[in-house]
């Protein structure tokens, strides 16, 4: 009788792995949220993904839209597809997208039909894509199988010096299997970018770092706002952090010691063949930085928070961890892991780091994470300018 697989996870058709295994009903714009929660509730155990984002974008700003819908259908831990939207055009472009991957994917407009009839149609497809998904099994993985992301979030100086060395750990040994992780929060580098671009696995990688890095400091001091308040913010301040460069040091404190081998765009998917540490572009807004990681093929996520954040994802698991001792009892209901005994020197970083890998593999085997359990599930997409 063979040994018990360390890892399990759900193949795709198109070679791609998943920890877990969604039906989800995805809404193309703001205004076919409520047929696609209507599908789920005639469906139970599918998933309705409602965003607030209008319509009318354009140019990059229409393509990071489409790249974010288009990658949450791609994501490993979806099994199948239902998409809603308003026109049958960009709705069908959607479906299109997902449908490359071989996964079942079906498209739903409203235009010309009314929500009646399109949550009639889509519910009876929606049943059939649950019941098949339901068949679906477990196999072995392995790391390189799975893509982890990071953030943190809420941070305060137990961050810096507990939670997130601890989630540094984690990357390590992860990339160290063959595994691939994303960062990012651009603007939360500020002061300490250059450590990054010294970890930039060659010149082209350091070249667009740098260039992506500017770019949006540049965008942000167009406007001739102080941040002050938003980075970094005011919980931050009051966790003791007080300067943009502290709070940064932290954040860079969560990304291991390995190379960056590649800048990604906003949910943009890496290349399968070159695995390792990826720095995405994005917002430090912990739920548009998720929802980016995930439509990037990010299956499980680690999220240091000191002052304590409630974030969660609806298709990719959220583990929060702290080194804040106050936040883990009062807060213990949103906390996965409590590594507050590091920064008591009751153990070393060796051992938190064997405590995250206990719970990343639990949760990676099935084991529902605190956001999971209460319902958690923000969506939220970046919109890059004003539409048309």
């Amino acid at each position: 009788m063979g040994s018990k697989p360390r890892l399990t996870g759900y193949r795709r058709p198109d070679g791609s792995m998943g920890i877990r295994n969604h039906v989800i009903i995805l809404p193309v714009d703001d205004l076919s949220n409520a047929a696609a929660e209507a599908v789920a509730k005639v469906v139970p155990g599918t998933l309705a993904l409602p965003h607030g984002y209008g319509r009318l974008q354009f140019g990059e700003d229409l393509e990071l839209t489409f790249r974010t819908l288009i990658g949450t259908g791609l994501n490993g831990n979806v099994a199948a597809v239902v998409v809603i939207g308003i026109e049958p055009k960009w709705t069908e472009r959607v479906a299109a997208g997902i449908a490359k991957s071989g996964k079942p994917v079906a498209s739903f407009s409203i235009e010309g039909k009314g929500d009646l009839q399109v949550i009639a149609d889509a519910a009876r497809v929606a049943q059939v894509f649950l019941q098949d998904a339901s068949e679906v099994t477990r196999e072995p993985a392995t790391e390189g199988d799975l893509i982890m992301s990071i953030k943190c979030g809420e941070s305060d100086t137990t961050s810096g010096l507990g939670s997130c060395p601890t989630t540094s750990e984690a990357v390590d040994r992860w990339v160290a299997a063959g595994g691939t992780v994303f960062f990012g929060e651009t603007s939360e580098l500020t002061g300490g970018e250059h450590l990054i671009a010294e970890r930039c696995i060659d010149d082209a990688c350091r070249d667009l770092f740098q260039k992506t890095y500017d770019n949006y400091i540049k965008v942000i001091e167009s406007t001739g706002a102080n941040l002050l308040g938003s980075q970094p913010t005011q919980g931050n301040i009051a966790g003791g952090l007080t300067t943009i460069e502290e709070k940064a040091l932290g954040n860079i404190a969560k990304t291991g010691s390995v190379p960056v081998v590649g800048v990604l765009a906003p949910a943009e998917a890496p290349d399968r063949k070159k695995q390792g540490l990826y720095f995405m572009d994005t917002s430090s807004a912990a739920a548009e930085c998720v929802t980016l990681m995930a439509a990037a093929g990010a299956v499980i996520h680690l999220f240091p928070t000191g002052q304590g954040n409630v974030i969660g994802n609806p298709i990719e698991p959220v583990l929060k961890l702290t080194a804040n001792k106050k936040t883990a009892a009062s807060m213990r209901e949103h906390i996965d892991l409590d590594v507050s005994g590091l920064l008591r020197q009751e153990y070393n970083l060796t051992k938190a780091g064997d405590m995250m890998m206990d719970v990343i593999e639990r949760t990676v085997n099935g084991r529902l994470c605190a956001a999971e359990a209460l319902g958690h599930r923000e969506y939220t997409f970046t919109k890059l300018y004003i539409s048309a």
